[in-house]
């Protein structure tokens, strides 16, 4: 038929996006990271603090916003099935995704409560997302924090010396 090539083409769009779609129960590895089943998926978009990293709040005090970071992800799905669309890989191999549960995308929450930031390197999607969280001084917002990207080149360059 003469629209072959086009139902071939459409065939070839469905097949790739069934394919970029995992879904199923998550374990969280930190606040921007989970797995589902054998795949690893970065959440797309947005930086979270690092496990080991620690914040201030404005009182001065210490606390550790990686650890909450991934909690507050932890409680959030709270068994929930996660589905995330995978756009792509990232340098180590791990799906790059949107996820979500139900009609909640979980990379635009976690920038919008505080607890991620948006990875502008790589993105400018949750940028608003960011700027309403500075603006409400939620979690990583209440005090200071070193964004995630220099806390890991500052701890990268610590252990080359």
């Amino acid at each position: 038929p003469a629209n072959l090539p086009s139902m071939i083409g459409a065939a070839i769009y469905l097949a790739a996006s069934a394919l970029a779609v995992v879904q199923g129960s998550p374990h969280v590895t930190d606040g921007d990271t989970i797995r589902i089943d054998e795949t690893r998926i970065r959440l797309e978009g947005i930086d979270a603090p690092e496990m080991s990293q620690s914040c201030k709040r404005a009182d001065g005090s210490d606390w550790f916003c990686g650890q909450q970071a991934k909690a507050a992800l932890i409680q959030k799905i709270a068994n929930q099935p996660v589905r995330c669309e995978i756009s792509g890989t990232d340098i180590y191999l791990r799906s790059l995704g949107t996820c979500w549960i139900g009609n909640l995308n979980l990379n635009q929450w976690l920038v919008q409560s505080g607890w991620a930031v948006a990875y502008r390197r790589y993105s400018v999607r949750y940028v608003p997302d960011e700027d309403q969280a500075r603006s409400a001084h939620v979690n990583i917002w209440s005090g200071e924090f070193e964004a995630p990207w220099d806390y890991r080149a500052e701890h990268r360059q610590r252990h080359q010396m």
